[in-house]
């Protein structure tokens, strides 16, 4: 699907029965009455190489048995917390997007219009696609596997167009041209998903929409950074893990009514973020 919103779907406010009806359903009320908005984050059941410890960035891996069980019970989760989703959004990369039908179906909700983008890729980890994170660690040190890693401005070396796991003449991003990731930073990935947050995101927000965003490790860090204005130095040291839906609630100026938002399984949580903060080791 294009990024571009498509004629029929300008329209998001409520001067029509379906948006009225969404406002109604998403919309809740603070305190003192202000509506607030609802924006849940999902990354993708566990993958392949997230089972293999491999970096994977734009490498287009399937899931696990243990990602699509992942998937299952994110639906069920969002059942159980009563947030169901009016509308969907994943990136392009086929992790995402299994887990999005697979949490839908487990909600009774494989009807639901879902916008697939880019800009919700993972980060692209350059020259790193492929490799292992635990041998990228001992070959160079534990001060660059984590600045290639997890730093927010220094990218790993760039992926040459020849490489088996580059995505030069990949139809998916065809548009791109030029611009086509070799390799990203995290600052590079808010540069890319800001626009897409505001563009498209913001909207359905601000007519009452209930947004599922189902996307990455990385690619989620960046939006919540920015929703929580985390410095440059503390993003370092955020994990997201797989599988598990993470609720904002925010302001009617998106501003986080809790900072960090709520995971819909918070012991769950607490436990796969410790298994995702010692990767490589």
């Amino acid at each position: 699907m294009q990024d571009a919103v498509p004629n029929g779907e300008k329209d998001l406010g409520c001067s029509s029965v379906s948006g009225w009806a969404a406002l109604c359903a998403s919309a809740r009320s603070c305190e003192n009455g202000a509506m607030t908005h609802n924006l849940i984050l999902l990354r993708h059941g566990e993958s392949e190489w997230n089972q293999k410890n491999l970096f994977t960035g734009w490498v287009d891996v399937t899931l696990t048995d243990k990602g699509r069980a992942e998937g299952q019970r994110a639906g069920e989760l969002l059942v159980e917390a009563d947030l169901i989703p009016d509308v969907v959004y994943t990136s392009r990369l086929k992790r995402a997007i299994l887990t999005s039908n697979l949490a839908l179906e487990a909600a009774d909700l494989s009807w639901l219009d879902v916008h697939r983008s880019w800009r919700l890729n993972e980060r692209h980890y350059g020259a790193l696609q492929g490799k292992n994170k635990k041998e990228i660690r001992e070959e160079f040190g534990e001060e660059q596997f984590m600045t290639w890693r997890r730093s927010f401005d220094t990218p790993p070396p760039a992926l040459g167009d020849a490489s088996e796991f580059s995505q030069a003449g990949d139809p998916r991003y065809a548009n791109l041209g030029d611009s086509l990731p070799r390799t990203e930073c995290l600052a590079d990935v808010i540069d890319r998903l800001l626009p897409y947050w505001y563009d498209r995101l913001v909207p359905e927000l601000t007519v009452g929409r209930t947004v599922l965003v189902v996307a990455h490790g990385n690619s989620l860090r960046a939006l919540v950074k920015h929703l929580d204005g985390i410095s440059d130095a503390d993003i370092t040291g955020l994990n997201i893990p797989t599988g598990i839906p993470l609720h904002y609630e925010l302001t009617e100026d998106f501003t986080p009514v809790k900072p960090g938002g709520t995971y819909l399984d918070a012991a769950a949580a607490e436990a796969a973020i410790g298994q995702v903060a010692n990767q490589g080791r």
